[in-house]
């Protein structure tokens, strides 16, 4: 294979001593342009594509092209030391896999929102037909040898579409987002299904312990699961194992662009333009799971309860628009503009604007220099699998004089990230003291509170999330994976 010679790339050696491909699938895929340039993708993207740099193989999904009459065989596009293969979707497919199924019933399930799911059985239908075709492009293209790593709930059924075309290579799963509490997850109708399909996995990983104690009671509840000890389960025959591997970010990366960030004109004037008032910043896709109009009220409660800090603090939210398709999120977005509106309107001044709302992407080096530039970092998720942006506003701070994060306790990064300002997005009155006691706070403290989580996320980067979930996954390969015995699964 290409690139051997690359300083951080690495192959997977199966017990046998055989060279395994890595092939990992997503619903997206961020092809490079001819000269490496990376193209602009989600959270989810990026991880995936920081954590390939390391292994040499293939990248399999949807190319995020729409066509009337897609191929049926995937384009292949060679970059070095990985390959890409893509597929289009017709109309109806997107209508019903993506915008329909995974958009409308299975996020708002996993986050805990019942009353936004909006379940159809056409959509469903076309999500279980986009994952077979999936399956049927893949397969042609799988290795003997190949390690196979799915991610996130677009993809559920995956393994369980190959597993159906004769593929026994290892597979593993990866889910991003919060795996619900059983009685929620099984508010969806097909629920069943999906929980025997996901045990087509050879290796499940999710973000917190906490999803972890969750599907594993789902599937003993639902489909009579045997435990088997260490996270494994029996069911229906078939070994699974269920663990937690929290994802990291580019640490080195994201801490070179903070420190290199104040020559961007952007930063430059944005910093200038605060002139001595602190900054308060929020960072986030706009999604009702995000809170980001109930963050909007906290802030102006803040304001309200601080008169005196008016004139003196200014926040900026940069939510990039997403899935403007689907209803829900155009409502949204009319009631994030109505609320700055309203606090805009109630408390700004001609020399002040208190919510500066910017709907515009920017690039990692932006972002990580006005995180950096940032006094307070707002990360208030009402429910969320982990959020990186929690972890990139730390890292981007400066070790003399670091800022405050914010930090809801219902996003994953709580867990790693205790140290932060931990706080209920539901309670607008203790987001706003939270934000007083930030700004507020003296530089030991928060010296104090910064270090060990800076330390925790060096440590624990998205190197070193692949890299354990990949030793994990390569272990089903020498490992004898026939059922147990009843004594051994008895115990």
């Amino acid at each position: 294979m290409a690139g051997r010679g690359h300083p951080r790339a690495r192959v997977l050696r199966t017990g046998a001593g055989f060279v395994a491909r890595l092939v990992i699938v997503s619903n997206r895929v961020a092809v490079p342009e001819e000269g490496g340039k990376a193209v602009a993708a989600g959270g989810l993207a990026v991880a995936v594509k920081e954590a390939f740099t390391a292994y040499e193989g293939l990248w399999f999904g949807w190319s995020g092209n729409i066509a009337d009459d897609p191929s049926e065989e995937p384009t292949l596009i060679d970059r070095g030391r990985v390959q890409y293969a893509v597929v289009d979707l017709s109309p109806q497919d997107h209508r019903e896999y993506y915008a329909g199924f995974a958009n409308r019933a299975l996020w708002p399930i996993m986050h805990y929102r019942l009353g936004l799911g909006a379940f159809s059985r056409s959509d469903y239908a076309g999500y279980c037909r986009v994952n077979r075709i999936f399956a049927r492009q893949l397969a042609k293209l799988i290795e003997p040898d190949d390690i196979i790593w799915v991610h996130d709930y677009h993809l559920l059924p995956l393994a369980s579409e190959l597993r159906g075309l004769g593929i026994a290579n290892p597979i593993g799963y990866f889910h991003h987002i919060p795996w619900p509490a059983a009685d929620v997850f099984n508010s969806l109708p097909a629920s069943g299904d999906l929980l025997r399909a996901i045990a087509d996995y050879d290796l499940i990983g999710l973000q917190t312990d906490p999803d972890v104690q969750n599907l594993h009671r789902n599937l003993c509840d639902t489909l009579r699961a045997i435990p088997l000890g260490g996270g494994s389960l029996m069911v229906d025959g078939r070994r699974t194992r269920i663990r937690s591997f929290p994802i990291g970010i580019d640490v080195a990366g994201f801490r070179e662009a903070a420190e290199r960030a104040g020559s961007n004109k952007v930063v430059r004037d944005t910093i200038a333009g605060l002139r001595t008032r602190k900054l308060l910043i929020g960072v986030d896709r706009l999604d009702y799971s995000k809170g980001v109009p109930e963050r909007m009220e906290a802030v102006n409660r803040f304001f309200a309860s601080n008169p005196d800090q008016r004139g003196n603090v200014v926040y900026i939210q940069i939510t990039p628009k997403s899935r403007s398709e689907v209803p829900e999120y155009e409502q949204l977005s009319r009631e994030v503009n109505e609320t700055v509106g309203e606090i805009n309107g109630s408390l700004g001044e001609p020399a002040w604007t208190p919510i500066q709302y910017v709907t515009k992407a920017y690039p990692r080096t932006v972002l990580a220099g006005l995180y950096r530039a940032a006094r307070v970092g707002l990360v208030t998720p009402m429910r969320d699998g982990m959020n990186l942006v929690a972890k990139e506003y730390v890292v981007a701070q400066s070790e003399e004089d670091p800022g405050v994060l914010v930090l809801s306790k219902f996003a994953g990064a709580a867990r790693q990230l205790p140290e932060a300002i931990l706080v209920n997005p539901y309670d607008h009155f203790e987001v706003a003291e939270a934000i007083r006691t930030a700004l507020y706070m003296p530089r030991g403290e928060r010296l104090e509170r910064w270090r060990p989580m800076a330390e925790r996320m060096t440590r624990e980067d998205v190197d070193w999330w692949a890299r354990n979930f990949l030793s994990e996954l390569e272990n089903f390969r020498t490992v004898e994976r026939e059922p147990p015995t009843a004594a051994a699964a008895a115990e």
